[in-house]
C-alpha cells in the first residue's frame, strides 16, 4: 500500500465516522469512496466505521475486481463505481440523510428553495426506486445525476460526488440541509414556498463559481 493510499483510506475513514456523528446515516448505512488512480477505496460491506483501521483498506479496480484487502466492498459498488466510469469524480458519498430520504417519497425534484441548489448544477432529481446494489440502481442514479453533483433516490437516500472527498461531503450535507429547509417552508399551513426561477439559480452560480479565496491566497496560507 502506497502513502497515497494510505491518506486517502485514512481521509475516507475518517469521513464515514463523521457521515454517523452528523446524523446522515445509521450503524452501517451509506458509504464513502475515493479514487486513487485506477483503484477505487470504498467502506466494506456491514463493517462499523469505528472499527476501521488501516489494515483494513478494501479497494477495486473500476471494472469491480477487487485488488486491495480482503473485506467485502460496500454492497453499493455498482452506484459507486458508474460515477467514476460516467464523471470526473474522485470522490463520492452515499447517506441515508433523514430529511433527503422523506423529500425522495414526496416529489421527482427537489424544488429550487435556495440559491445553493446551484453549486449542485440545478434542481436536484429523484431516481426512481430499485433496490440497493443493483446495476438498475446504479443506472437510475446515473440518470438522475445528468448534469448534476448529486441526486436523491427514492425511498433510499442521497448520492453526491465531487473532485475532492470534502467538496463530496459538503455537497452531501448542503444536499440534507436544502431538503430540511423546504420540508419545514412547506409545513406552514395555508402558505407555499416561494422558489428561485431558472435565471435566478444561473445568476447565482455564476456568483458560486467565484466564491471563496482565488487559489493563490489559499497556496500562499497553506
Amino acid at each position: 500500500m502506497t502513502a497515497q493510499v494510505a491518506h486517502a483510506w485514512e481521509a475516507l475513514v475518517g469521513a464515514a465516522r463523521r457521515t454517523v456523528s452528523d446524523g446522515l446515516v445509521v450503524g452501517t448505512s451509506g458509504n464513502v469512496s475515493v479514487r486513487v488512480g485506477d483503484t477505487v477505496l470504498v467502506t466494506p460491506s456491514g463493517v462499523p466505521y469505528d472499527r476501521l483501521t488501516p489494515h483494513d483498506v478494501t479497494g477495486v479496480r473500476l471494472d469491480g475486481r477487487q485488488v486491495l484487502g480482503t473485506l467485502v466492498p460496500t454492497s453499493e459498488l455498482p452506484m459507486h463505481l458508474a460515477v467514476y466510469r460516467a464523471t470526473d469524480a474522485r470522490a463520492v458519498v452515499h447517506t441515508h440523510a433523514v430529511h433527503a430520504t422523506a423529500v425522495s417519497t414526496l416529489v421527482s425534484e427537489l424544488p429550487a428553495i435556495h440559491y445553493m441548489t446551484a453549486a449542485l448544477g440545478g434542481p436536484v432529481r429523484v431516481a426512481p426506486y430499485a433496490t440497493y446494489g443493483t446495476e438498475e440502481l446504479a443506472r437510475n442514479m446515473l440518470r438522475a445525476l445528468a448534469g448534476r453533483s448529486g441526486c436523491l433516490l427514492r425511498n433510499h437516500g442521497t448520492l453526491t460526488y465531487g473532485t475532492t472527498l470534502d467538496q463530496a461531503y459538503d455537497r452531501t450535507a448542503q444536499l440534507e440541509w436544502m431538503c430540511r429547509l423546504w420540508l419545514t417552508a412547506s409545513s406552514v399551513p395555508g402558505h407555499t414556498p416561494t422558489l428561485l426561477t431558472p435565471t435566478q439559480l444561473t445568476e447565482a452560480a455564476t456568483h458560486l463559481h467565484t466564491y471563496g479565496q482565488p487559489p493563490e491566497t489559499q497556496n500562499a496560507a497553506s
